[in-house]
């Protein structure tokens, strides 16, 4: 058992990380406009750490509040306090990157409209608005006696109004008793989730940036006559997310879809983890908030900036500045490898393997892998795991094709990704009405695999396979914002074992043995174990034992108990992991061989590669699953050793970079915090996706083509552009 002195605890590694995030936006050298998605993106994670890991905390703490973290010691509660505080310790770094970036926008002849300071010329403009486009769709409500509170949306802002009582103030009404008069508030409630977050209005050659809701805050007395107002506010609630299918599929009638559709009913419903209140506001109205909406004052949250920062995602498109593109990285599209571009079918190339490195190259090359065997007379099924899909899936068309032309197409389509559910649900309608057998998963692990199967016969009744296994989901979308990998082989064993895979699933079980692959639950963590022990065995007999991964978290206790072995042994470890790390490394004694950094850049780090040994010996592992407990226990995962030298010299190449970054890394400290590197005085600046960019997307020198041969394409084909 590790020492608590060299743990850390979940929670509090993923604020570090989120940090880190604030970090960036807070950088002068980042342009503006990312700066600003930075911003969106940190307090998004934040919402749905609350959603989430608070929420499940919350629960555990009431239903099981003697369980105690195996990092800290710590029970649920006193975790839920420790993330509270650390929260709370950020806000005013918060409020300094707002004004911060309020302050840059000014300069480029953008105004965020503070209503306490606002013109008379604003103003006449906002009440234009208000009158025109913002009042006829509001519906306020008052809150007394008489009018129950109403039930508030996980993340929609209510404009929240305290009015003076009919004869005066609050509390002031009839022969009541002092406490009663202290306790009675009348309140009016104003939605404003549902309307366009911001206004923007040009005035004397200025962008005019407003917020709906302090609009509606600030000529609320248009909307309740002649009712004085005395307090006026913006709130936001956060709400528990965590849903559980299991109660409803206790009813033998629902299925697992109908169960997950009766689940997203209930999460609407679950109780709130945190109150936003935008302001300074009285003592009686936050007590009266948190005893309507049963919260504790605990997790109350004053703040004196938006409470909803999604406009950070939208707001540069909408101001359409001239010169927008100089407030953004640089544009960098995903280009195809001259390569891909030749007609050669990609069965063929992947008979020595192939790499697609997201986002620096394009999806097409898998697309049209896909599109190639939805139209081939040899293929006779085509299996795939389905996670996260795109709004507008090009690989939901391509499979759907596939059963139209008499393909048999087995997703497994897992409808437990958090906050996808709906979206999976939808997605497994289409298939199922397009001609695929559609499977739900597992009920006791998420499959988070990404595996695609194609399995050819030909006319001797040859069997061959082509196996696709990336680290990434089947999102065109995050496919161009996400540094992942996609290897496409057609290694026998590797069929094989994908065979074995999706057969298992289709009678409900994992896979207990493979012949190449490691897939989780039952073969992932045991063979990087053993791995690690060879390691520490070359070490101890007087070789040079060497580890060096990458993944996106790491809590498993297991591994880390037998990393810490191995840095004791004194085998080199670097690691790179982006988010959660609940080891501390150059603890004398246990981690002083231990590397541990983190990459935090233009794109999200995503990938996840594990390198053993050096020389002959070396072996090279990617795949989809990272090294927490939930990936090594409960989930389907899948990881391919790549045989071939280039897409071997490829992965090393990513860590590589990852190690010489003196741009975009940070070192992890022996006390859990984390420090920017930067470069010595004459030293070369590297960053890490950059050195990556300029690697994956230089070309080889373009081949003649064949004419393309002419192929009939099905509907959806043409309407998502597959193949053209």
């Amino acid at each position: 058992m590790l020492p608590q002195e060299i743990l850390v605890n979940r929670e509090l590694s993923w604020l570090e990380f989120n940090r880190r995030v604030l970090h960036e936006a807070m950088r002068r050298d980042v342009p503006l406009f990312e700066r600003l998605m930075f911003a969106g993106i940190y307090f998004s994670n934040m919402d749905e750490f609350f959603m989430v890991r608070v929420g499940s905390l919350t629960d555990q703490s009431l239903m099981d509040p003697d369980r105690l973290d195996d990092k800290t010691g710590w029970n649920a509660a006193r975790q839920v306090e420790e993330i509270l505080r650390g929260v709370r310790a950020d806000v005013p770094k918060t409020e300094k990157m707002y004004h911060a970036l309020c302050k840059e926008l000014k300069q480029q002849s953008v105004d965020l409209i503070d209503f306490s300071k606002i013109s008379k010329m604003e103003e006449m403009l906002a009440e234009k608005y208000f009158r025109e486009s913002i009042m006829p769709l509001l519906s306020p409500q008052i809150v007394d006696h008489h009018h129950p509170f109403p039930f508030l949306n996980n993340k929609e802002q209510y404009v929240t109004i305290v009015l003076a009582g009919k004869n005066g103030k609050n509390g002031e009404k009839g022969d009541k008793s002092d406490k009663q008069k202290r306790e009675e508030v009348r309140l009016g409630i104003i939605p404003v989730g549902q309307l366009p977050p911001y206004f923007v209005v040009s005035l004397d050659n200025r962008k005019k940036v407003m917020f709906t809701s302090d609009i509606v805050c600030h000529f609320a007395e248009q909307l309740f006559g002649k009712n004085k107002i005395e307090e006026r506010t913006t709130i936001r609630v956060t709400r528990n997310a965590d849903i559980s299918v299991d109660e409803a599929l206790l009813d033998y009638e629902m299925d697992f879809r109908g169960a997950m559709q009766a689940a997203l009913k209930k999460r609407r419903r679950l109780f709130g983890v945190r109150l936003q209140i935008e302001g300074k506001v009285s003592e009686r109205l936050q007590q009266h908030l948190c005893r309507y909406l049963e919260i504790h004052p605990n997790n109350v949250f004053i703040q004196t900036i938006p409470l909803d920062f999604s406009f950070g995602f939208s707001l540069p498109g909408a101001l359409h500045l001239e010169h927008a593109s100089q407030l953004q990285f640089p544009e960098r599209k995903p280009m195809t490898p001259s390569k891909y571009k030749q007609n050669i079918p990609i069965r063929e190339m992947a008979k020595n393997e192939i790499l697609l490195a997201y986002p620096f190259h394009s999806s097409r090359p898998f697309l049209d892998m896909l599109y190639e065997a939805a139209v081939d007379p040899e293929v006779v099924s085509i299996k795939i795991s389905l996670y996260r899909l795109a709004k507008h899936s090009k690989v939901v068309s391509a499979l759907c094709r596939a059963a139209e032309n008499g393909k048999h197409v087995l997703c497994v389509l897992e409808l437990r990704a958090r906050f996808d559910e709906q979206s999976n649900i939808d997605y497994a309608s289409i298939l199922e009405q397009a001609g695929c057998t559609i499977i739900y998963g597992l009920s006791d692990y998420k499959i988070h695999a990404k595996l695609c199967l194609i399995t050819r016969k030909d006319k001797n009744g040859q069997i061959s396979y082509t196996s696709q296994i990336g680290t990434g989901n089947y999102n065109e979308k995050t496919m161009e914002q996400y540094t992942d990998l996609c290897l496409i082989t057609n290694d026998d064993s590797v069929g094989r074992d994908a065979t074995a895979v999706f057969n298992s699933l289709a009678v409900g079980e994992t896979v207990e043995q493979t012949e190449s692959l490691w897939v989780a639950p039952n073969c992932y963590r045991s063979r990087v174990i053993a791995l690690i022990d060879r390691e520490i065995g070359i070490q101890r007999n007087g070789g040079k034992g060497y580890i060096n991964i990458k993944v996106n978290s790491m809590n498993d206790m297991g591994i880390m108990e037998k990393l810490v072995e191995a840095s004791q042994a004194g085998v080199e470890i670097k690691m790179h992991i982006r988010g959660i790390c609940c080891l501390r490394p150059g603890i004398e004694g246990y981690t002083e061989n231990i590397r541990i950094d983190a990459i935090l850049g233009r794109h999200l780090e995503h990938s996840r590669i594990y390198v053993f040994g050096q020389g002959e010996r070396q072996r090279i592992f990617m795949g989809s699953g990272d090294l927490l407990n939930r990936n090594t226990r409960r989930r389907v995962e899948i990881f391919a050793e790549p045989k071939s030298a280039e897409v071997r010299e490829h992965l090393l190449y990513i860590m590589e970079m990852q190690e010489r970054d003196n741009q975009q890394c940070w070192l992890m400290q022996p006390d859990g915090t984390y420090r920017k590197i930067k470069p010595a005085e004459g030293e070369i600046r590297v960053s890490s996706q950059d050195m990556l960019a300029a690697h994956f997307m230089k070309d080889d020198p373009v081949q003649p083509t064949p004419e393309p041969k002419t192929r009939k394409r099905g509907l959806l084909a043409r309407l998502f552009g597959l193949g053209e």
